[in-house]
């Protein structure tokens, strides 16, 4: 019984870290720490916190898209300098 639960603890933990990871993870963490603040006085700085959190959020969106977009754009420019590279009649799929 000992064992079984040290596995169950072995596979839960990078469960929980891939989950905890997901944009799902980080929305249910955002939304809990909404909910630790106090509320503000004013909408007006209540609107504020939510845009520049939001700010943040998509500036962040926008960077992993970036980094993305660069891997497929080496991707696809190695795939072609290789085609480039083959004689004629040897063409891959």
């Amino acid at each position: 019984m000992f064992f079984q639960l040290i596995l169950i603890l072995v596979v839960l933990i990078p469960l929980l870290a891939i989950v905890l990871d997901s944009q799902v993870g980080r929305a249910l963490a955002n939304r809990l720490e909404r909910r630790g603040l106090a509320p503000p006085a004013d909408s007006t700085a209540e609107r504020i916190a939510f845009l520049e959190s939001e700010v943040e959020r998509l500036g962040g969106e926008i960077q992993r898209l970036d980094e993305q977009g660069e891997f497929v754009q080496r991707l696809v420019e190695q795939r072609r300098q290789e085609g480039a590279a083959l004689p004629p009649g040897d063409e891959r799929n």
